[in-house]
């Protein structure tokens, strides 16, 4: 009997497992959207930059990942 999991502490981790997840959600009011939408609140400040960056990446793995670029690990698309 030792071996045989507490299915009631299963239960409360799934429980405050989904909770966790279901934190993360939020609804954005059509007023609030212009905030979100600034430069500043971007992933990628710069484009130019993350484009090099992305290049540089591919060109140093030796294969295309998906970011629409072609060619070998010799950086000459």
């Amino acid at each position: 009997m030792k071996n045989k999991p507490c299915f009631a502490a299963i239960k409360m981790l799934a429980v405050v497992f989904g909770l966790a997840l279901l934190a993360g959600c939020a609804d954005v009011q059509p007023w609030e959207r212009g905030t979100l939408a600034r430069p500043e609140m971007a992933l990628e400040t710069d484009a130019l930059d993350a484009a090099l960056i992305r290049h540089t990446y591919s060109s140093k793995e030796a294969a295309a990942g998906g970011y629409g670029v072609g060619g070998g690990g010799c950086g000459c698309n």
